[in-house]
């Protein structure tokens, strides 16, 4: 009687746990790798749309910031983010160091997003004159490509230059003391140089580079949660119309959260062209041109296969493009 009393109470009990910890399964959390700098991104953190938006699925969302693309796939390697949001070149350099992670989507180009800047009265006036002047730049960011090929396109080889590696803000504040002669950098810095320090356009990637940014996952995540990368795709060319249509406002909004003037990301937001695409076999190309590139140079030790990193489908079509 007693053990049958016991279980006719306890029974409930353990039926509310398996519930709870089947339910506690279910749930999951979407981990966002971001760059204070990827407007779109900020955008969203700021509005809570993603939230709304994945809360019918019971998923819950962590944002997590990184000062550039390099350091948000080290992030991603080591399990401290689900998916990331960088430049074209910091998944080559990564793919290079042995990270595993899949090409979930991109942005179409924006090729004056990112350009070489040197001081309003440098004698430097074309990229040829870059020969034996210090560059600063973010090492395996996008710009890293854009250097090597303004250079290449003048006659130059990357051997040419001094290369400074520097972080954005670190390398701003070398630029302007006169620490370095030029800076590659990426929008929405490159708007605020050339609109409070004067700075002069060298060279931006119209005719050189594409410029695209990729979403990327870790593959696990990916392939478990397909629902969940597809509401972030969802709510990402929601934010991506708006924004199109609203520059000035959404300039407004994004401003004080990356700590620039108004009028300085609303410069840059003309200058980007939101709107993430599933990954084609064109612009899997273009990777690996970048790939084939960085290892020529020797700044990636090893050859890589960008189709290695792509999910199965567009590995597939990559490939028989490749025949």
């Amino acid at each position: 009687m007693r053990l049958r009393s016991l279980l006719r109470w306890t029974a409930p009990l353990l039926a509310a746990a398996v519930s709870f910890n089947a339910a506690a399964q279910s749930a999951t959390t979407l981990r966002i790798g971001f760059q204070k700098s990827a407007s779109l991104l900020t955008l969203q953190k700021s509005s809570g749309s993603l939230e709304k938006r994945l809360s019918p699925l019971g998923v819950a969302v962590k944002w997590v910031e990184f000062p550039a693309g390099p350091q948000l796939l080290e992030g991603l390697n080591v399990g401290a983010v689900d998916v990331g949001f960088v430049g074209e070149a910091p998944p080559i350099f990564a793919q290079a160091a042995g990270a595993t992670f899949v090409y979930i989507g991109f942005d179409p180009a924006a090729p004056e997003a990112e350009a070489i800047v040197v001081p309003k009265d440098s004698a430097v006036r074309t990229a040829a004159d870059l020969k034996g002047k210090k560059v600063a730049l973010n090492k395996g960011s996008n710009v890293h490509y854009l250097l090597v090929k303004a250079l290449e396109k003048a006659g130059l080889k990357y051997s040419d230059i001094q290369p400074v590696f520097l972080p954005p803000a670190d390398a701003r504040a070398a630029f302007e003391r006169g620490a370095v002669d030029a800076w590659a950098i990426w929008d929405p810095f490159l708007a605020a140089v050339e609109k409070q320090s004067g700075a002069r356009l060298l060279v931006d990637g119209r005719g050189i580079v594409n410029n695209h940014s990729y979403y990327l996952a870790e593959r696990g995540y990916a392939q478990q949660y397909p629902q969940v990368i597809q509401a972030l795709f969802d709510d990402s060319q929601a934010q991506a119309a708006y924004v199109k249509a609203n520059v000035k406002a959404a300039a407004a909004v994004i401003a004080p959260l990356q700590g620039l003037a108004p009028e300085v990301v609303e410069k840059s937001l003309t200058r980007y062209q939101f709107g993430v695409k599933p990954l084609t076999p064109a612009v899997a190309a273009e990777q690996q041109k970048i790939a084939d590139a960085f290892h020529t140079l020797g700044l990636i030790p090893k050859p890589i296969r960008v189709a290695e990193a792509l999910p199965g489908r567009a590995a597939g079509a990559v490939a028989e493009a490749a025949r």
